[in-house]
């Protein structure tokens, strides 16, 4: 609530949106619960919620999913795709897996090590609504396969980010 508060939001606005928040993440039960109570990964839906919550027009999460399990991660990542069509808010997001990267993206950077450099753009050609079904459509597989050639032809010491 406190990222609402601080942006003027009322309390009990800032309130019922943090609850629904809870609520879509299946952790509303756990609403008054101290941080060391909770799970690696609910600890990190609760972190991405915080960053949703925040009035920003520009969200960046960084590996916003990496501590989660593969269902709830499929669940977040629909989650998170459902949200974008309804808010329509710019995101940064950074993850090491390809396959997330092209479901989520419109647009995927590939960058070396430090200092980051930009290796490869990648204009995602999928249209929007994103389904989960993307993921068995041949041209998916091409260009993931084709990212990671990408990858691979870094050099051994410049592995990317």
């Amino acid at each position: 609530e406190l990222a609402l508060r601080i942006a003027g939001r009322d309390r009990a606005e800032a309130k019922r949106l943090a609850d629904e928040g809870l609520r879509r993440l299946g952790l509303e039960a756990y609403a008054r619960s101290y941080p060391h109570v909770l799970s690696g990964g609910m600890q990190q839906r609760v972190s991405f919620l915080r960053a949703l919550l925040s009035p920003q027009p520009l969200m960046l999460l960084d590996e916003p999913f990496g501590a989660l399990d593969a269902l709830t991660r499929q669940r977040m990542q629909r989650w998170l795709l459902s949200l974008w069509e309804e808010e329509r808010r710019s995101v940064l997001f950074v993850t090491h897996s390809i396959e997330e990267a092209l479901l989520l993206s419109d647009r995927v950077l590939v960058l070396s090590a430090s200092p980051a450099v930009v290796v490869r753009e990648l204009q995602v050609p999928f249209a929007r609504p994103r389904s989960a079904k993307l993921g068995s459509d041949p041209r998916f597989g091409e260009l993931k396969e084709s990212l990671y050639e990408s990858l691979g032809s870094l050099e051994e010491g410049d592995m990317p980010l």
